[in-house]
């Protein structure tokens, strides 16, 4: 599991001291944002605008991979492409203080993009383009890529292992699990795709958007993976709904980047990769503070029982191979 002792000695003094490492004076307003995997303060200073101070925590990427995705977030914002990428302080963005890893990010302001706004998801998919445009042109090194492994067998086992399963549907949640496993290795298997370097967690909450378009933050879960990855997490509704948003995605894609239209097929798969990784995210964080306070509602029998009726809406869709097309 996590380690959360790692962060209670993350106190305002110490992040104070963190910054002012680097040469900044803080005014010593520190306010939290809202991230549970690292901790996420934005930073006053004198006579300057707010930073946002990102610290990392431990044990999850190693530095190369924290690199990695600096050097590309850098690498977009080079090409004017609207990311949010660290500052650097004599040539490096990633600084440590008390064995604390962190990074200093400029504060960009915005909403919500409107996601039922078809000229906003043409805007956002033209940039979208340019990402993957620049993603495809070398691989990353150090980080992972989009697999069955790290999403599927190793959450769900780690579920099963630590006992988060209650007796009663442990048997039922393994069975489905197994039934699923081999749908999704099917479906992977049956759609050639490029790996690219992408966002990887291209939600709406990674969005700003302004009066001049949007931008892109949070690249801690870029990896390797299909460009669809990047695009379905921007669709809901009905089917009808999916598709016309997707094609105003598109419409703005094809400027700047080639998508494989058979990528498509993908969505319901990485839709139940998604699922399953992320109730594996809660239960090995569990025993950090933050998680039990800000997602009281799991690890409940209630929640486990929604989750397998969850799992079992998904199974039939892959069976069905229900899914979105162009």
């Amino acid at each position: 599991m996590s380690h959360p002792e790692n962060f209670q000695s993350l106190k305002p003094d110490l992040i104070i001291d963190a910054v002012e490492s680097l040469g900044l004076e803080c005014d010593a307003r520190i306010f939290p944002l809202n991230s549970y995997e690292n901790r996420v303060y934005q930073i006053g200073l004198e006579n300057q605008d707010p930073i946002i101070g990102k610290f990392y925590r431990p044990a999850r990427w190693s530095n190369p991979q924290i690199i990695e995705e600096h050097i590309f977030t850098q690498e977009l914002a080079d090409l004017e492409i609207p990311v949010v990428a660290p500052l650097s302080f004599d040539g490096k963005s990633l600084m440590t203080h008390n064995n604390f890893r962190f990074a200093l990010f400029p504060r960009k302001g915005g909403r919500t993009p409107e996601l039922d706004n078809l000229q906003h998801l043409e805007w956002m998919g033209r940039f979208l383009g340019r990402i993957h445009a620049a993603g495809s042109v070398k691989p990353f090194k150090h980080r992972p890529g989009i697999d069955i492994q790290s999403f599927v067998i190793e959450p769900g086992q780690f579920l099963i292992d630590n006992n988060f399963i209650p007796d009663y549907l442990h048997d039922a949640y393994q069975s489905l699990s197994e039934d699923i496993l081999k749908l999704l290795q099917q479906h992977l298997a049956s759609v050639h795709y490029d790996n690219i370097r992408l966002h990887g967690d291209c939600h709406p909450g990674n969005i700003l958007w302004t009066d001049k378009g949007p931008h892109f933050v949070d690249f801690d879960d870029c990896r390797m993976g299909p460009a669809i990855q990047d695009l379905w997490m921007l669709l809901s509704g009905s089917i009808n709904d999916q598709r016309k948003q997707l094609n105003a995605i598109l419409d703005g894609y094809y400027e700047f980047h080639d998508f494989n239209p058979a990528e498509v097929r993908l969505v319901e798969t990485l839709r139940t990769l998604r699922i399953i990784h992320y109730s594996g995210w809660l239960a090995r964080r569990w025993d950090d503070a933050t998680f039990p306070l800000n997602f009281p509602w799991f690890n409940t029998a209630s929640y486990w029982e929604q989750h397998i009726l969850e799992l079992r809406e998904q199974f039939s869709l892959l069976q069905e191979n229900e899914q979105l097309s162009l």
